[in-house]
C-alpha cells in the first residue's frame, strides 16, 4: 500500500487501466481511469452537482478545469463548446494522462491536458469550472484560487463545487474578502450537501 494521494505528481501505484460507463452532457460513454486518482470508479457527487448546476458552456475562448482529475469536467465543456480550447489542468500526471487517452477515443480534439506551469502566463479564461482539491489544505487551496479565479475575461463566472462540511461557506467568505471590488461572490446552489459557488469578474472602467 502506497501513500499516496490523488493530488500526488507522479502516483506510486502500478498503472491498472480500468473501463467505466459514464454519462457525459446526457450521453453515455465508456472512458478509461486507473488507481492513484480521483474518484476512479465514477463522476463523484461534488462533480455531478456542479454539472447540474452550470449553464452552458461559452461558445468560445479558453475554457478552464481546474482539478481535472480523469475529465469529465474537461470532456462536458468539450463537448459542448466544440470551438473552444479546453484547458485541464492538473499535477497528477496519471490523471492527465488519462484525460488525453479518452479525449482521444472521444474525438476531443479541443483538450488540452497539462500541468499547472504549462499554462500560459498570459491567457484568461472565459470561464472556469472547478470541483477544487479540498483536502490539499487552506492554504494550498487558497493560493490555488487567488493563482486562477483572477484570469476570468471581463462579465465571465468560476462554478466552483465544494462540500458544505468541508468548508463551502468559509470559503465563500474568504472569496467574498480576498478578492477584489472587480469579482462578486454568490451561491448559486445548494444540494446533496454541496454548495455551488459562482464567482463573477465585473467589469471595471479599466476593461472599457
Amino acid at each position: 500500500m502506497t501513500n499516496e494521494h490523488y493530488f500526488s505528481a507522479n502516483p506510486e501505484s502500478e498503472l491498472a487501466l480500468r473501463r467505466i460507463r459514464v454519462t457525459i452532457d446526457g450521453t453515455p460513454h465508456d472512458v478509461s481511469t486507473a488507481g492513484g486518482i480521483f474518484s476512479p470508479d465514477r463522476i463523484d457527487a461534488g462533480t455531478s452537482v456542479l454539472l447540474a448546476n452550470v449553464p452552458p458552456a461559452p461558445p468560445g475562448g479558453n475554457l478552464l478545469d481546474l482539478g481535472c482529475g480523469w475529465g469529465p469536467i474537461s470532456y462536458t465543456l468539450a463537448l459542448q463548446s466544440p470551438r473552444a480550447t479546453v484547458w485541464a489542468v492538473d499535477v497528477n500526471e496519471r490523471a492527465l494522462d488519462l484525460v488525453r487517452r479518452n479525449a482521444d477515443e472521444l474525438g476531443l480534439d479541443n483538450i488540452n491536458a497539462c500541468r499547472p506551469e504549462d499554462v500560459p502566463d498570459d491567457l484568461g479564461f472565459t470561464t472556469i469550472w472547478s470541483n477544487p482539491p479540498i483536502r490539499v489544505g487552506k492554504n494550498e487551496l487558497h493560493n490555488l484560487l487567488l493563482r486562477w479565479v483572477p484570469r476570468l475575461t471581463p462579465e465571465s463566472d468560476a462554478w466552483l463545487v465544494v462540500q458544505r462540511n468541508l468548508g463551502s461557506d468559509s470559503l465563500h467568505r474568504w472569496l467574498d474578502g480576498e478578492l477584489s471590488d472587480g469579482f462578486a461572490v454568490s451561491r448559486a446552489a445548494t444540494h446533496k450537501g454541496y454548495r455551488v459557488l459562482r464567482v463573477r469578474r465585473r467589469v471595471l472602467p479599466a476593461d472599457l
